[in-house]
């Protein structure tokens, strides 16, 4: 039987509960940065750790305690769900996802299939019960947001401006709004298994939909997004939504159905709780800071806390996630640096 977390402040944090001490993980915390991943790395590529449930397990904890952090995310990428709904794609070194059969049209859209969890991807529900098992802090699971997946479909890759997937969204409306069906209605059914299998919080990364103004978030996005939070929150998990460059959005995503928004480090979390903004808040550390000395970190990392601790909704994290050139030891000595700056001011106020 899956063990319930010993530290449970990243769910409390989610419903709003008091906690002895401010939460924090960071996105990306299993990978890069990491010394024993960068091992395994020369021997497996991502979608093959992914696959060994045991090796992935290994992976997603490994931080968990490296830093002591409250929560796991885990590891995997948004890509993961895509081949088995007909799409070719390939993680390369150096470049990202890379696929070799962009959409381009209504017809690309319609022969898109839909996904069996269970079938199509039994590592992942595999992965989440043995880390169950395993884990004395949450688990977040996470799926990408079909525009930023659709990005990913339409450009064949990375993209610097996604002039391809907003032209396909203006001018191909029929077959946008036929994407984002077939991309939400696939979202639900993997997050659900998810769930299912054990994952106690769920993290939607919609990385790249910063690109969009709001009116056309409105239009092309918040329709489906809305279908997703809405279908998922039945699940009684706390639901997060994340995007890079989305400040602009903030008042859109407090509007959907959905527990947590995480902020990059262009919104402060003053700024977001004066426009109103009443959800749980994440973030929202500049990752480049991490490689500043410790006294520039913790004074930055200062200031956020002391504005996150104004309520008890609030989880540190950073404003994107850990980059290859930080070091480990940063991130143990800045979450220590947290749990105990946090806990001292949360023991002044109650004196």
């Amino acid at each position: 039987m899956a063990q319930q977390p010993e530290n449970n402040t990243y769910l409390k944090a989610c419903r709003q509960e008091k906690a002895d001490h401010t939460p924090v993980w960071y996105m990306r915390q299993a990978g890069r940065s990491q010394p024993e991943y960068r091992k395994l790395k020369e021997k497996y590529s991502l979608f093959e750790i992914t696959r060994q449930p045991e090796l992935c397990a290994y992976v997603t904890k490994l931080p968990v305690d490296q830093y002591n952090n409250d929560a796991a995310i885990l590891y995997k990428d948004i890509m993961t769900p895509l081949p088995a709904i007909g799409v070719d794609v390939e993680i390369k070194s150096g470049i990202g996802p890379v696929i070799d059969n962009p959409i381009t049209g209504l017809d690309d859209v319609k022969k898109l299939g839909e996904i069996n969890p269970e079938e199509d991807v039994p590592y992942v529900l595999e992965t989440i019960k043995l880390l169950r098992e395993q884990l004395s802090v949450p688990l977040i699971s996470f799926s990408g947001a079909p525009f930023t997946l659709a990005s990913y479909m339409i450009e064949g890759g990375p993209s610097k401006n996604y002039h391809k997937t907003k032209a396909f969204m203006y001018a191909e409306q029929e077959a946008w709004f036929e994407l984002m069906d077939k991309l939400g209605e696939m979202t639900i059914t993997y997050v659900q298994a998810q769930v299912k299998a054990g994952a106690q919080a769920i993290q939607i990364f919609d990385s790249w939909v910063g690109t969009l103004n709001v009116e056309d978030y409105r239009t092309f996005v918040k329709p489906v997004m809305n279908k997703i939070f809405t279908a998922i929150r039945k699940e009684g998990v706390p639901l997060t939504m994340f995007g890079v460059g989305a400040s602009h959005l903030i008042k859109e995503w407090d509007d959907l159905p959905l527990d947590v928004i995480g902020l990059d480090w262009r919104l402060s979390v003053k700024e977001a709780r004066e426009m109103g903004v009443t959800k749980t808040l994440q973030g929202n550390l500049d990752p480049s800071i991490l490689l500043a000395p410790w006294e520039v970190i913790e004074k930055h990392a200062r200031k956020i806390l002391d504005q996150g601790l104004e309520d008890d909704g609030y989880i540190f994290n950073l404003g994107h996630g850990v980059f290859p050139e930080v070091k480990p030891e940063t991130l143990k000595k800045l979450t220590a640096f947290v749990h105990e700056y946090t806990s001292q001011r949360k023991k002044e106020r109650e004196a």
